[in-house]
């Protein structure tokens, strides 16, 4: 069976009638983290799967161990392009097969039910057939390539908070005309080979035991024949999961099922050997279409450099032109390329989140920072850089240039395996970004040490350790910190060192003579993790005791104003949007509104760039010539930047979800994703994003699908013709343009079909968008909010 053929169900049976109940029930939970049990006996070899939304990731945390970096899936929907996410899906599926992983756990496919979601970012709209069609194109484009594509998380997976335990209460109507259709479609659409069940209940069943949703509706009524796999961790039970129509409890080695437990349910006659076959035959069915009964090997290498220009175009292709004032008789994007002095101010031009935080994240080969990108793309200009404010809780990342390894085999930090009596077991070099076991450490490993020789200058310095544990840090010969971290917020997540660690700092006044000939001093961090079981995380910040916030501004002040125009880049980061937790509040974290007004105010040709994966609340907007939102922007994120900022590229992108101009307009506001008593109420119905505003006659900052270009357009007609709309118009600006045409339905407002158009300057165009039956009165538009033309019915 070759990769991605249909299956031959008779030989499958074959193969399953020579397994042992024994042997069926160990292919139903995995042998190690990421991994299956193979099945020599019948040609089976182990299948492999990864975390995916951003990137594949593989079976390890390393982040010397490089994958592609993709735009994050906002991104990719706010193109609005079925062509572009078939592209995305396309290289999923090349990076998975190149690192041997046969199941990619992407992509993401929830709703935008709030803003103040956690994994917002990770999600693609808060409309169901947006969703449902960009997600269609993933994952066609993943299993394309012979890899099993996995939407996850099935179903109401929408709020971070006590996710590992909240019952979603939804009604029957909203299920089904809101949470559960883009899964629909994407089952119709695209036929994905693995579904995630999701950590939550739905009114009182546990998702990985929910018999109504899987074996009733996902499996019976659409038919589907693939294998659904926990979350991981989210097994909790032997029969009742079992019943409940999960067929792979994954992680392993232990789960309900494992040891033996499934095995011995089924001899006494608890669980029906039928109710096996079934999951077996959907993970042989599986492993045929990815091509694991095959004797071939992964591809190996790194990541491929043919994938950049391909990322930097996806990731220019969803940034949203919010707004764009005419300053000086001419709108002031593009930037002049001429342009002989650019100020780039804020944290995140030189620290971008190019990734939200949690099992999504992934190391890529590299980042092109906003102001590499814009010194780049200017090599005759005077590219000026200050960062004005710091909004980060966590301290910075010690560079790992600054950093050597005191064994003289490169940069970075010596990372020591130790054994019960401190002896060393193993030892490795490795990065200076937080450092991340998933599964444990090495067999025997107590403790760890790390070590490095810094460069450091004269001076006070604050650095900060963080991890949960016992820390041990020596600096230049002498113990600066002896310390317990703990956690102090209770969190219970298995994942909580990684998606929030406990920091602890501390001050050093360092001497020349603390330092060598080459300005260095040695630093070992002795850490000795309060759980070696499933995830170790640790990692060591640091920056100098000068900095002072009032002369940090007013350095940024005085850029802005001597510079023909100001470039600021504010946003959030992986500490604020992350999986694991919701947001607590939409405003830019620090005091980023009180930089932007200020050098606005300095200098009015400021362009604003906002560097962040959920909306936040932009006070300051109406006041600032140019707005550009940039998501979460993948590893090519600064060189993407540059071609929009400067005309290259046209900014292509329109919201996929709906931006409050207040926080009393959020729809669903922060109490809305917090359960009490355990339950979270879909009270709200369907009035979701849009439909609320719409409902409730509230303006928001930005509608659902606004997006400006660089050019204008002027729209002629439009007609309906079967199942479709047939759209006619005119690009009136002075350059080539792409536009988004939309098609809703007008009583009550909802999304119902979609294209993209392009044409030259001054050209006209025909398209026909295929539309939702059933739709009634048509209306046609650039937004939600700016719908100009009604379809009139075809003669």
């Amino acid at each position: 069976m070759a990769k991605g053929d249909p299956v031959d169900e008779a030989k499958l049976r074959s193969l399953l009638s020579e397994l042992t109940v024994a042997d069926k029930a160990r292919l139903l939970t995995g042998a190690d983290f990421w991994t299956l049990h193979p099945m020599p006996q019948i040609g089976l070899r182990s299948l492999v799967l990864s975390d995916g939304p951003n990137g594949v990731r593989g079976t390890t945390w390393d982040e010397r161990d490089t994958s592609l970096l993709f735009p994050v899936a906002s991104a990719l929907a706010a193109t609005w392009d079925r062509a572009a996410a078939r592209t995305a899906g396309e290289m999923f599926g090349d990076e998975a097969r190149r690192r041997g992983v046969h199941v990619v756990l992407a992509p993401t496919v929830n709703v935008h039910r709030s803003p103040f979601g956690g994994r917002h970012f990770e999600n693609f709209s808060e409309d169901p057939l947006l969703i449902g069609e960009i997600g269609a194109e993933v994952v066609a484009g993943i299993q394309s390539r012979g890899v099993a594509a996995t939407p996850k998380h099935f179903v109401a997976n929408d709020s971070e908070t006590e996710r590992l335990s909240y019952d979603a209460i939804v009604d029957e109507r909203t299920l089904r005309g809101l949470y559960l259709k883009p899964f629909e479609r994407i089952i119709a659409k695209a036929s994905p080979w693995v579904l995630m069940a999701a950590y939550n209940s739905v009114n009182g069943s546990t998702m990985t035991e929910n018999s109504a949703l899987v074996n009733d509706i996902l499996k019976g009524e659409w038919a589907w024949d693939g294998v659904l796999v926990s979350d991981w961790f989210a097994t909790r039970s032997l029969q009742a999961a079992a019943f409940g129509g999960l067929d792979l409890a994954m992680p392993g080695p232990k789960s309900p099922w494992s040891g033996g437990k499934l095995a011995k349910a089924v001899e006494k006659g608890e669980v029906p050997e039928s109710v096996l076959d079934d999951k077996v035959l959907r993970v042989l069915r599986l492993a045929g279409r990815v091509g694991a009964f095959e004797d071939s090997e992964p591809g190996g290498g790194g990541p491929s450099e043919e994938g950049r220009p391909v990322i930097r175009r996806l990731a220019a292709q969803g940034f949203v032109l919010l707004r764009n004032e005419v300053v000086s008789d001419a709108p002031l994007l593009p930037i002049d390329p001429k342009v002989a002095k650019v100020a780039v101010i804020g944290e995140n031009a030189t620290i971008p989140a190019v990734q939200g935080g949690g099992s999504s994240h992934v190391s890529p080969p590299h980042v092109v920072t906003p102001l590499d990108g814009l010194r780049a793309a200017l090599p005759d200009a005077d590219v000026v850089y200050q960062r004005g404010v710091r909004h980060r809780r966590l301290l910075d990342v010690i560079p790992g240039a600054e950093v050597t390894d005191p064994e003289g085999e490169g940069s970075g930090l010596r990372v020591d395996y130790l054994g019960a009596d401190g002896e060393v077991l193993e030892s490795e070099l490795r990065g200076t970004e937080r450092l991340l076991w998933l599964g444990g450490l090495p067999a025997g490993t107590k403790s760890l040490r790390v070590r490095g020789n810094l460069r450091l200058d004269v001076g006070e310095h604050v650095f900060g350790v963080n991890g949960t544990g016992g820390f041990r840090v020596e600096l230049a010969g002498r113990e600066v910190l002896a310390a317990d971290v703990v956690r102090a917020d209770g969190i219970d997540d298995p994942m909580g060192d990684m998606l929030e660690p406990p920091e602890q700092r501390f001050n050093v006044v360092l001497v020349e003579s603390d330092l060598d000939e080459a300005g260095r001093a040695g630093l070992t961090v002795e850490f000795t993790p309060q759980s070696l079981d499933a995830l170790v995380a640790v990692g060591i910040g640091h920056r100098a005791r000068e900095w002072d916030d009032a002369s940090e501004l007013a350095a940024a002040l005085a850029v802005a104003r001597d510079a023909d125009v100001a470039v600021v880049v504010v946003g959030t980061n992986d500490e604020v949007e992350t999986e694991g937790r919701d947001r607590d509040s939409l405003d830019l974290p620090g005091v980023q509104n009180e930089l932007i007004r200020k050098v606005v105010a300095a200098n009015p040709n400021t362009v604003v760039v906002v560097n962040a994966g959920s909306p936040v609340l932009m006070p300051w907007a109406a006041d600032v010539p140019a707005v550009l939102w940039t998501w979460f922007g993948s590893q090519e994120y600064g060189d993407a930047l540059a071609d929009v900022l400067l005309g290259e590229a046209e900014p292509g992108g329109r919201l996929p979800t709906t931006f409050p101009a207040e926080l009393a307009d959020v729809p669903v506001p922060l109490p809305g994703v917090q359960p009490v008593d355990g339950e979270l109420h879909y009270t709200e119905g369907t009035v979701v994003g849009y439909r609320a505003y719409e409902e409730r006659a509230v303006t928001p900052a930005f509608h659902f699908g606004h997006g400006l270009g660089y050019t204008t357009w002027e729209y002629l007609e439009a007609v309906a013709e079967g199942e479709g709309v047939r759209v006619k118009l005119r690009n009136t600006g002075d350059r080539a343009g792409r536009e988004v045409v939309q098609v809703y339905a007008a009583e009550p407002l909802r999304l119902a079909g979609f294209a993209v158009a392009e044409a030259e300057a001054g050209a006209e165009v025909s398209l026909v968008v295929d539309v939702e039956p059933g739709a009634g009165e048509l209306r046609v538009g650039r937004s939600a909010g700016d719908l100009r033309i009604s379809a009139a019915k075809s003669p």
